[in-house]
């Protein structure tokens, strides 16, 4: 099988691997790539295998990453992902090899991946990382680790932001921080804001749409953070259902929506 590159040409035509154009997630897909033809103009390469399935690479100079961190001269991985009948057959490394070849081949330091102590939903695998000599670079609370494979002991040390190190962020009850960065967002927060304010709980969404924002965000994994009461909850996104198991499971008392006039009470009648 042969990999192929996701450009503007093909954009359009291509299937981009971590999700699929069925009618109900055209949407979804859509902005996915409007977000990938801003960031093709930056920099950024989508290696992937050429099949319908999730074998595919996507990395950006560290400069214009949607991540918090301080990379000069590195290529930062966004995504590495080889999934289902893929897995175990090599792909993972051939894809990570493209990737090493370009870095060096554009005289970049290195390579930098956001990561986690250990495997996350929607993070790098850090154990395979690790193994491909990848080493911590930085960390910030609750779990996420920065991994650098630099190609000189001379290589700058890439580092987070101080917006992250805190893990808090100062808005007040249930905040989820998004961009369009993985296709299923635009889908699943509009779902997680509709079934909290049917539960009359308060959440605000707040989208993430320039490199700038996202260098500023309270959260390493921009692509989505919830928060609640300004503490950091989850990076995995939620369906209603893992919304009420999450809400079970954390024992949380978030604020609940005020009454609007129309549901207020009558009035007492006095006979």
């Amino acid at each position: 099988m042969e990999f192929k590159r996701v450009t503007l040409d093909n954009l359009a035509s291509e299937h981009i691997c971590c999700a699929l154009t069925d009618q109900k997630g055209e949407s979804s897909v859509a902005s996915k790539k409007a977000w990938l033809s801003q960031r093709l103009g930056e920099g950024l390469v989508f290696d992937k295998l050429d099949v319908r399935g999730k074998v595919f690479i996507e990395y950006i100079p560290a400069e214009k990453a949607w991540c918090p961190i301080t990379a000069d001269h590195y290529l930062f991985i966004n995504c590495f992902w080889v999934s289902g009948q893929y897995k175990g057959q090599g792909y993972a490394n051939l894809l990570l090899e493209r990737c090493l070849a370009d870095a060096k081949a554009k005289g970049m330091q290195g390579l930098v991946v956001l990561s986690a102590e250990k495997k996350m939903p929607f993070l790098s695998d850090p154990k395979y990382l690790k193994y491909k000599g990848f080493q911590i670079a930085d960390q910030a609370p609750p779990y996420y680790e920065l991994l650098y494979l630099p190609f000189s002991p001379q290589a700058n040390v890439p580092q987070f932001k101080a917006c992250v190190k805190s893990g808090r962020t100062d808005e007040e009850g249930w905040v989820v921080y998004y961009t369009n960065q993985c296709p299923h967002t635009d889908k699943y927060v509009p779902i997680l804001v509709d079934h909290l304010k049917s539960k009359k709980l308060a959440i605000k969404a707040i989208k993430i749409q320039t490199t700038e924002q996202a260098q500023k965000a309270p959260n390493p994994f921009t692509t989505y953070a919830l928060f609640y009461n300004g503490q950091f909850i989850t990076n995995e996104i939620l369906t209603a259902k893992s919304f009420d198991k999450l809400l079970i499971k954390t024992n949380l008392s978030p604020p609940t929506v005020p009454p609007s006039p129309s549901e207020w009470p009558a009035p007492l009648q006095r006979g």
